[in-house]
């Protein structure tokens, strides 16, 4: 039986889209897809997910990857801690999931300093009975050892757990371990995969 119900954060929790924010930006179809390459989409992205390196550093490497689009990088990334903004269907869908006897968790990539900055983004995080940042352990998904530590950490049976990410690579990770998994892409998709399983 499911009791637990594990969400990604950055894009799942907050209906963080890249594509998105970048169009928000002013970015058109070319260029979006440069920027994604020379940022999220390369290995660099994941010093941002360790919480290790400063912005400065960050935009240095993505610079060094495609010199050609500098000012278009500083231009989508000028506040790259603080960039993330609230989506409030979360909170009332943490909630709900709570009344109906669930207990509700975390765990994601996405490094927490991009929350700290921008304070209303944060609002889920007490609905939540506890959760697991994988920069603060230096283990990034879908490295297996980060779902270990989340179970151990909170005395949680894999076999209990559905883990919801909206990158498959995540969510398989987590299945070879006994965790139920759904595949993000939207919230009523979620909803109605969480209903099969018995949730919600």
């Amino acid at each position: 039986m499911i009791r637990n119900v594990i969400f990604d954060i950055g894009n799942v929790l907050t209906d963080f889209r890249w594509e998105q924010f970048l169009q928000d930006k002013g970015f058109d179809g070319e260029m979006i897809g440069r920027i994604a390459r020379a940022s999220v989409q390369s290995p660099v992205w994941n010093e941002l997910d360790r919480g290790e390196w400063s912005d400065q550093k960050l935009m240095e490497e993505f610079v060094r990857l495609d010199p050609e689009i500098e000012d278009e990088l500083y231009r989508a990334y000028g506040n790259i801690q603080g960039m993330v903004t609230k989506r409030d269907y979360a909170i009332p869908w943490i909630k709900e999931l709570k009344e109906k006897g669930c207990r509700v968790y975390y765990l994601s990539n996405f490094s927490r300093k991009a929350y700290a900055e921008c304070s209303d983004a944060l609002d889920f995080i007490p609905c939540t009975d506890g959760g697991i940042l994988s920069f603060q352990d230096r283990v990034i998904k879908p490295d297996e050892r980060i779902y270990r530590l989340l179970l151990s950490r909170y005395q949680l049976k894999a076999e209990e757990c559905v883990f919801l990410d909206d990158t498959p690579v995540n969510v398989e990770a987590a299945r070879k371990l006994g965790f139920a998994g759904i595949v993000f892409r939207t919230k009523k998709q979620a909803q109605e995969e969480l209903r099969a399983l018995g949730v919600g």
